[in-house]
Protein backbone atom coordinates (compact mmCIF):
# COMPACT_ATOMS: atom_id res chain seq x y z
CA UNK A 1 0.00 0.00 0.00
CA UNK A 2 1.41 3.35 -1.03
CA UNK A 3 1.72 6.37 1.24
CA UNK A 4 -0.87 8.24 -0.83
CA UNK A 5 -3.35 5.38 -0.48
CA UNK A 6 -2.72 5.28 3.27
CA UNK A 7 -3.33 9.04 3.56
CA UNK A 8 -6.53 8.73 1.51
CA UNK A 9 -7.84 5.98 3.78
CA UNK A 10 -6.95 7.96 6.93
CA UNK A 11 -8.81 11.00 5.55
CA UNK A 12 -11.82 8.81 4.72
CA UNK A 13 -11.88 7.39 8.27
CA UNK A 14 -11.55 10.90 9.75
CA UNK A 15 -14.39 12.17 7.53
CA UNK A 16 -16.57 9.27 8.62
CA UNK A 17 -15.82 9.99 12.27
CA UNK A 18 -16.62 13.68 11.79
CA UNK A 19 -19.91 12.84 10.09
CA UNK A 20 -20.77 10.39 12.89
CA UNK A 21 -20.07 13.07 15.52
CA UNK A 22 -22.18 15.57 13.61
CA UNK A 23 -25.11 13.15 13.41
CA UNK A 24 -24.77 12.30 17.10
CA UNK A 25 -24.77 16.00 18.05
CA UNK A 26 -27.84 16.65 15.90
CA UNK A 27 -29.54 13.66 17.50
CA UNK A 28 -28.82 15.01 20.98
CA UNK A 29 -30.24 18.42 20.08
CA UNK A 30 -33.39 16.94 18.55
CA UNK A 31 -33.91 14.60 21.49
CA UNK A 32 -33.45 17.37 24.05
CA UNK A 33 -35.86 19.61 22.14
CA UNK A 34 -38.44 16.81 22.08
CA UNK A 35 -37.96 16.24 25.80
CA UNK A 36 -38.48 19.95 26.53
CA UNK A 37 -41.66 19.98 24.44
CA UNK A 38 -42.92 16.84 26.18
CA UNK A 39 -42.20 18.31 29.61
CA UNK A 40 -44.01 21.51 28.66
CA UNK A 41 -47.00 19.54 27.37
CA UNK A 42 -47.05 17.42 30.53
CA UNK A 43 -46.98 20.50 32.72
CA UNK A 44 -49.83 22.06 30.75
CA UNK A 45 -51.83 18.84 31.04
CA UNK A 46 -51.16 18.68 34.79
CA UNK A 47 -52.33 22.27 35.24
CA UNK A 48 -55.45 21.58 33.18
CA UNK A 49 -56.20 18.47 35.26
CA UNK A 50 -55.76 20.38 38.52
CA UNK A 51 -58.00 23.19 37.29
CA UNK A 52 -60.63 20.72 36.09
CA UNK A 53 -60.64 19.01 39.46
CA UNK A 54 -61.04 22.34 41.24
CA UNK A 55 -63.87 23.39 38.94
CA UNK A 56 -65.82 20.16 39.25
CA UNK A 57 -65.51 20.22 43.03
CA UNK A 58 -66.65 23.83 43.13
CA UNK A 59 -69.62 23.07 40.87
CA UNK A 60 -70.61 20.15 43.11
CA UNK A 61 -70.37 22.28 46.29
CA UNK A 62 -67.04 20.67 47.27
CA UNK A 63 -68.68 17.27 47.70
CA UNK A 64 -65.53 15.29 46.98
CA UNK A 65 -67.16 11.96 47.83
CA UNK A 66 -69.94 12.47 45.28
CA UNK A 67 -67.55 13.61 42.56
CA UNK A 68 -65.19 10.75 43.35
CA UNK A 69 -68.04 8.28 43.04
CA UNK A 70 -69.19 9.81 39.75
CA UNK A 71 -65.72 9.84 38.23
CA UNK A 72 -64.36 6.67 39.79
CA UNK A 73 -61.40 8.53 41.24
CA UNK A 74 -60.36 8.54 44.91
CA UNK A 75 -61.66 11.62 46.72
CA UNK A 76 -58.23 12.26 48.23
CA UNK A 77 -56.73 12.52 44.72
CA UNK A 78 -59.37 15.01 43.66
CA UNK A 79 -58.85 17.16 46.71
CA UNK A 80 -55.06 17.02 46.36
CA UNK A 81 -55.23 18.01 42.68
CA UNK A 82 -57.70 20.83 43.32
CA UNK A 83 -55.85 22.31 46.28
CA UNK A 84 -53.24 24.41 44.38
CA UNK A 85 -55.89 26.09 42.19
CA UNK A 86 -57.08 29.41 43.52
CA UNK A 87 -60.77 30.14 43.91
CA UNK A 88 -60.42 33.06 41.51
CA UNK A 89 -58.98 30.83 38.80
CA UNK A 90 -61.74 28.27 39.33
CA UNK A 91 -64.33 31.06 38.99
CA UNK A 92 -62.69 32.22 35.75
CA UNK A 93 -62.91 28.73 34.30
CA UNK A 94 -66.51 28.31 35.43
CA UNK A 95 -67.43 31.63 33.81
CA UNK A 96 -65.76 30.53 30.58
CA UNK A 97 -67.64 27.22 30.68
CA UNK A 98 -70.94 29.03 31.28
CA UNK A 99 -70.26 31.40 28.39
CA UNK A 100 -69.48 28.43 26.18
CA UNK A 101 -72.67 26.68 27.26
CA UNK A 102 -74.77 29.79 26.53
CA UNK A 103 -73.43 30.20 23.00
CA UNK A 104 -75.71 28.81 20.35
CA UNK A 105 -74.27 25.72 18.77
CA UNK A 106 -73.64 25.98 15.10
CA UNK A 107 -75.23 23.19 13.19
CA UNK A 108 -74.11 21.99 9.86
CA UNK A 109 -76.78 21.37 7.32
CA UNK A 110 -76.92 17.75 6.42
CA UNK A 111 -77.65 16.41 3.05
CA UNK A 112 -80.85 14.38 3.26
CA UNK A 113 -80.31 10.67 3.21
CA UNK A 114 -82.09 8.59 0.63
CA UNK A 115 -84.64 6.51 2.48
CA UNK A 116 -84.80 3.80 -0.13
CA UNK A 117 -82.00 2.84 -2.48
CA UNK A 118 -82.35 4.07 -6.04
CA UNK A 119 -83.92 1.51 -8.35
CA UNK A 120 -81.32 -0.41 -10.32
CA UNK A 121 -80.85 0.45 -13.97
CA UNK A 122 -82.72 -1.87 -16.30
CA UNK A 123 -80.75 -4.88 -17.44
CA UNK A 124 -79.35 -4.88 -20.93
CA UNK A 125 -81.85 -7.58 -21.98
CA UNK A 126 -84.74 -5.09 -21.67
CA UNK A 127 -83.09 -2.64 -24.08
CA UNK A 128 -84.09 -3.12 -27.72
CA UNK A 129 -81.37 -4.65 -29.89
CA UNK A 130 -81.24 -1.60 -32.15
CA UNK A 131 -80.28 0.63 -29.19
CA UNK A 132 -77.64 -1.75 -27.87
CA UNK A 133 -75.71 -2.11 -31.15
CA UNK A 134 -74.72 0.89 -33.29
CA UNK A 135 -75.99 1.00 -36.87
CA UNK A 136 -72.59 0.53 -38.48
CA UNK A 137 -71.53 -2.26 -36.13
CA UNK A 138 -68.72 -0.21 -34.54
CA UNK A 139 -68.51 1.13 -31.00
CA UNK A 140 -68.48 4.90 -30.51
CA UNK A 141 -65.03 6.43 -30.44
CA UNK A 142 -66.19 9.23 -28.19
Amino acid sequence: MSAAELRRRVRAVEALQAKTREIAAANVLATREAAVKAARAKEEADVAAREAAAVVLRLFDNDAELVAALLGVPAEDLEREAKPVTAARAKEIIEALRAQAERPRTRRTRTPRAEAPAPPSPPIANVPASAAVPDDGRADAA
